[in-house]
């Protein structure tokens, strides 16, 4: 039986990266990152190590509050909510704090990205772009089967998870509990 949730949350930028991977992909939304607490006060992907370098990327904890999100403060959204039973919750959070700790030991999949542009798949160990990421967890959790995604897997993808629930669309910065209840009713 469910008892917790992670949010995944989709976003776009309008960084000349995501407005590249826009024109490219047609894909609205262009960046995933996974959290577990609601309030996405502290999310887990691949991206920017620094918000003035698009080219330096990593393994990051992004935030509204800090970094990218809050430099592009009118970065749009789309959050999802999925449950999951707390064995799973508190493995997940286990295993994204131990790879924030070993972060250097990940690294941002430039070329997994620009192939993944192109419908190309290409993977190589401890080496992930944002939805590539996300996907991992999800199927490293047993949230999704990995048969479930195709072999390159858009942000929009997540939209299509079964228990996945939009439960807040709008600027990433307007999120809050009560938006999400608001949107709600």
């Amino acid at each position: 039986m469910p008892e917790k949730e992670i949010y995944i949350v989709i976003t776009q930028t309008g960084t000349i990266l995501s407005r590249v991977l826009k024109r490219i992909t047609g894909a609205e939304y262009n960046h995933a990152s996974v959290s577990l607490r609601p309030d996405l006060r502290l999310m887990y992907s691949f991206g920017r190590k620094n918000p003035y370098n698009p080219w330096w990327g990593g393994f990051v904890q992004e935030s509204p509050e800090f970094g990218t999100f809050k430099r592009f403060s009118e970065t749009r959204a789309i959050v999802l909510s999925v449950p999951v039973d707390a064995a799973t919750y508190d493995e997940m959070e286990r295993t994204l704090r131990e790879m924030f700790q070993n972060r250097n030991d990940y690294h941002y999949d430039t070329v997994g990205l620009l192939l993944a542009a192109f419908n190309i798949s290409y993977k190589r160990d401890r080496h992930f772009y944002c939805s590539d990421f996300v996907r991992d967890v999800l199927v490293r959790f047993g949230i999704e089967e990995s048969g479930f995604f195709e072999p390159i897997v858009k942000p929009v993808h997540f939209l299509d998870i079964p228990d996945g629930k939009v439960i807040y669309k709008g600027r990433l910065r307007d999120y809050s509990l009560a938006a999400v209840k608001q949107q709600a009713s």
